[in-house]
């Protein structure tokens, strides 16, 4: 069994899904404190920014997942979507390269920073 390599999209929305439920945890942890109005205040106001920051990154993913190449999966043969020139399949977890250059090398994210001068 290899190392589980994880798509992109997938990371960016599970981030996304973990500030729902962050802010929903910050806020509730503000309902003990009620005795105190300002700290009550705090708790609700980061937790609602976490929501706030959940929906600007789900719209920000979508808005990436629409211009992202859509290729079939040489494994599992199902469509998925890349993001750069390395990514792995959303279904079976392959690693996946459009670039011809990479084609037999160890799959390594950094593939998709850019070089720096």
């Amino acid at each position: 069994m290899g190392i589980k390599y994880s798509n992109k999209i997938n990371k960016i929305r599970t981030f996304a899904l973990v500030l729902i439920f962050g802010g929903i945890i910050i806020m509730y942890l503000g309902l003990f404190f009620q005795r105190s109005a300002l700290v009550m205040t705090l708790f609700m106001l980061l937790g609602f920014l976490c929501i706030i920051a959940s929906t600007v990154i789900y719209f920000w993913i979508g808005m990436l997942s629409s211009k992202a190449v859509h290729v079939v999966c040489p494994s599992c043969e199902k469509q998925t979507k890349m993001l750069g020139r390395v990514d792995a399949c959303m279904y079976c977890s392959e690693p996946l390269t459009l670039d011809k250059s990479l084609d037999g090398k160890e799959f390594d994210e950094s593939y998709n920073q850019k070089k720096k001068f």
